[in-house]
C-alpha cells in the first residue's frame, strides 16, 4: 500500500482521544512525531494531500506504518511528544539540535569548609545550586568575580586536605586561606552565607551590609581592613556591570526571541536567575524552512523543556498557536505555574527587543558562514574529484604514547558546521599491534567503522556514509587506510590525507589522493587548506582528549576494580584509609573491618580476592 492508503486503513482504528502517533518507513525509522487532542481527527489531516505542503506530501509517500500511544490529556501528549522526537530526531520535525546540559554554580555542602564550583549533569551532590548560566565561560567569569567577592575556596577537597599553606589564590586576595587556618570557620560560615544571599537574588541587601562594615572600619582606623570590604564591593559591583538587560521586579524568567530569515532559524534564549542576568544562547533548530515563526518557536519551546524545569514566567517575542497548552504542560513539568507572555511595553518589551536584535545578528553571521562554507565544500568536492559537493565528511586520527592507551578518533562536519553527536572513540583492540603501529591502528579504526556502517545502513540512504575521509597523516596512512577498505570491499569512498610538510609546520601540508604520485600542495594562505587545517585540528584535538581520558582512567584503576560488591563509595573509604590500593590487598581482614562499610563479610571477601581463598 501507499502511505496515503496506510493513514486511511489505520484511521479506522484511531480513537478521538489525545495522544502521540508516529510515521515510520519501510525499515522502521521515525519519519514524524506529532500530538493530538483527538488522534482520528489529526491523522485525518494527512489524509487531505492536496493542503498539505510539498514536505508533508514527501513525508506521506513514505510512510509504511502508523504507531500511537494514548494519554489521558493533551499536554500528556504534548510532554510525550518533545521526549520522542528529542530520542528520535525524525526527519520531518522541527529539530532542536543543540540542546546541551547547562553548568551551574554549587555552593557544596558536603564539607564543613563549603566550597564554590562549576557544576553540569544530574543535582546528585549536596549543596545549593544558582543558575542555569548559558555557558561555560559565563560560570567561569561569574566563578571568578565571586572568588574576589566572598574569598570561598574552589579547590578540591583532596587539594585542599593536603594542604599545609595558603596558595596563591590566597595571595591575591581571591580566596580566605581556610586550608591554612587563616580564617575561623565562624567568619568562614559568614562569607558562605553572604554568597548564599548574593546568590539567590539579596545582592542589594549584602552590598549594604559590606558598605556599613567599611565605614565603620575606616571610622576605627582600621584601613587595611576597610580597604578589603572595598575591593569585596567592587567586585560585586562587576557582576552587575555586566548586566546589559535586566527585568526589575521579577526573580526568575527566560527571554526566547526568534527570527527567520533564507529558510532558516535563529531562538536566542536569555536566562534570568535571582534577579540576574546569567547569559544568553543561540539556537538554531533545522528543518524550519516554510515554518511560521509562531510554529517554530511552539516546537523549540516543547524541546528545550523536555529536560529541564521552566522557570515561572517565559516571555517570548512571537505569540505561539497554542499558548494555553505550552504552559499546561510546562506547568506539569515544572510541579507550578508557568506563564507565556508577548511582553508589549517596559522592561519586558526591552529584554525582547534586545533578545530579538541578538537573534537577528546571530542569524546573520551563521547565514554568512555558511555560505562561505559552501563554497569550499564545492572547492574541496572538486580536488576530491567528487560529483557533488561532500554534506558528510569524516576525519580521522589516532593519540597514544609509547603505544599505551590508544585510541582513535572520528569527528563529522557538514554544511552546518561540526557534527558533535557523531563523534566517535575507537579504543584500539588487537593485542598483536606493535607499539606505536599508527598503520595498523587507522587499519583496525577503518574496518571497525565501516563495517558498522554497513550493518546499520547497507543502502546508505540514511545519511551514515561519508561523502569524504579525510585522515591526518602522509602517504602511509593513505595506503593503510586504502587497504582496510578494500578488505570490506568498498571502494567508492573518497580519500584525503593530509600532512604536515617537512618541518612539521603549518601552512607547508602536502595534500595525498589515491592513485596520484606526487602530493598537491595549496598555496599558504588559500581559505581550502585554512579549512581543512581546521578540521584536522579539531580530529586531532578529539584524539588527544580521548587519549587523556582513556589514560586517567587507567592512572585511577586500582586491584579493587574487580572486587564483586565494592563500589565507588567503598573503594574510596577503603584507599583513604589505607592509602593505596596495594596496601589494601595486604590488609587483613581485621584491618579492612576498621574501615566504615566494611562488614565482616565484605571484608572476608576483598581478603579472599587476593590471597586465593574466594
Amino acid at each position: 500500500m501507499t502511505g496515503l492508503e496506510i493513514l486511511q486503513n489505520e484511521l479506522k482504528k484511531l480513537p478521538l482521544q489525545p495522544g502521540v502517533y508516529r510515521m515510520l518507513d519501510a525499515k522502521g525509522e521515525v519519519l514524524y512525531v506529532g500530538k493530538a487532542k483527538s488522534l482520528k481527527k489529526r491523522v485525518t489531516s494527512y489524509t487531505k494531500l492536496d493542503r498539505l505542503p510539498d514536505r508533508l506530501k514527501r513525508m506521506v509517500s513514505r510512510i509504511a506504518a502508523l504507531e500511537v500511544v494514548l494519554t489521558r490529556t493533551e499536554a500528556e501528549a504534548l510532554l510525550l511528544e518533545g521526549n520522542l522526537i528529542k530520542e528520535f530526531r525524525p526527519h520531518f520535525n522541527i529539530l532542536l539540535k543543540d540542546d546541551k546540559s547547562f553548568p551551574f554554580i554549587l555552593l557544596a555542602g558536603d564539607h564543613e569548609w563549603p566550597r564554590l564550583m562549576k557544576h553540569r549533569g544530574a543535582k546528585n551532590l549536596k549543596g545549593d545550586y544558582y543558575g542555569p548560566f548559558a555557558s561555560g565561560l559565563a560560570v567561569n567569569l561569574t566563578l571568578n568575580i565571586l572568588e574576589r567577592a566572598f574569598l570561598l575556596r574552589t579547590c578540591s577537597d583532596a587539594v585542599f586536605a593536603n594542604r599545609t599553606r595558603p596558595c596563591l589564590l590566597y595571595q591575591i586576595k581571591r580566596c580566605s586561606g581556610p586550608c591554612a587556618g587563616r580564617i575561623t570557620p565562624q567568619a568562614y560560615q559568614a562569607l558562605v552565607a553572604e554568597a548564599r544571599d548574593f546568590l539567590s537574588g539579596r545582592s542589594q541587601a549584602v552590598q549594604q551590609g559590606l558598605a556599613q562594615r567599611m565605614e565603620e572600619a575606616a571610622e576605627d582606623l582600621e584601613y587595611e581592613k576597610a580597604a578589603e570590604f572595598r575591593d569585596r564591593i567592587q567586585a560585586l559591583s562587576r557582576i552587575q556591570a555586566r548586566q546589559d538587560i535586566s527585568l526589575s521586579g521579577i526573580a526568575d524568567a527566560d527571554v526566547a526571541a526568534i527570527h527567520l530569515a533564507g529558510g532558516k532559524a535563529c531562538v536566542q534564549v536569555f536566562f534570568f536567575r535571582a534577579g540576574q542576568n546569567f547569559g544568553n544562547r543561540a539556537y538554531f533548530p533545522a528543518g524550519t524552512d516554510g515554518e511560521a515563526a509562531g510554529e517554530v518557536l511552539q516546537a523549540f519551546l516543547g524541546q528545550f523543556y523536555a529536560n529541564r524545569p521552566p522557570p515561572p514566567l517565559i516571555l517570548l517575542s512571537t505569540p505561539v498557536p497554542e499558548v494555553a497548552l505550552i504552559a499546561e504542560a510546562l506547568s506539569l513539568r515544572a510541579g507550578r505555574k508557568v506563564e507565556l507572555a508577548v511582553p508589549e511595553r517596559g522592561d519586558k518589551k526591552k529584554a525582547i527587543d534586545h533578545a530579538l536584535v541578538n537573534a537577528r545578528e546571530a542569524l546573520t553571521r551563521r547565514l554568512s558562514e555558511n555560505a562561505h562554507t559552501t563554497e569550499l565544500l564545492e572547492k574541496l568536492g572538486e580536488l576530491a574529484g567528487l560529483e557533488a559537493m561532500p554534506e558528510r565528511i569524516e576525519v580521522f586520527d589516532n593519540s597514544h604514547v609509547m603505544g599505551t592507551s590508544a585510541v582513535g578518533a572520528m569527528i563529522v562536519a557538514g554544511p552546518e558546521g561540526f557534527i558533535k553527536s557523531a563523534y566517535r572513540r575507537f579504543n584500539i583492540k588487537n593485542t598483536e599491534l606493535t607499539p606505536g603501529d599508527d598503520f595498523g591502528m587507522m587499519r583496525e579504526v577503518m574496518s571497525r567503522r565501516f563495517l558498522r556502517a554497513q550493518k546499520e545502513d547497507p543502502e546508505r540512504d540514511r545519511g551514515l556514509w561519508p561523502d569524504l575521509v579525510l585522515i591526518d597523516g602522509g602517504l602511509g596512512q593513505l595506503h593503510a587506510v586504502e587497504a582496510a577498505l578494500a578488505e570490506e570491499g568498498i571502494e567508492d569512498v573518497a580519500l584525503i590525507a593530509i600532512a604536515k610538510g617537512p618541518d612539521r609546520n603549518a601552512g607547508k601540508e602536502r595534500l595525498f589522493l589515491p592513485g596520484k604520485a606526487e602530493p598537491i600542495q595549496l598555496p599558504e594562505r588559500d581559505p581550502l587548506l585554512y579549512f581543512l587545517q581546521r578540521l584536522r585540528d579539531e580530529a586531532h584535538r578529539f584524539a588527544i582528549g580521548s587519549h587523556r581520558a582513556k589514560r586517567s582512567m587507567a592512572i585511577g584503576a586500582t586491584p579493587l576494580d574487580d572486587v564483586e560488591g565494592i563500589g565507588a563509595g567503598r573503594k574510596k573509604a577503603l584507599l583513604n584509609h589505607f592509602g593505596s590500593g596495594k596496601a589494601v590487598t595486604e590488609a587483613p581482614v581485621e584491618e579492612l573491618m576498621k574501615v566504615p562499610g566494611i562488614s565482616r563479610a565484605t571484608a572476608k571477601k576483598i581478603h579472599d580476592r587476593f590471597h586465593g581463598e574466594g
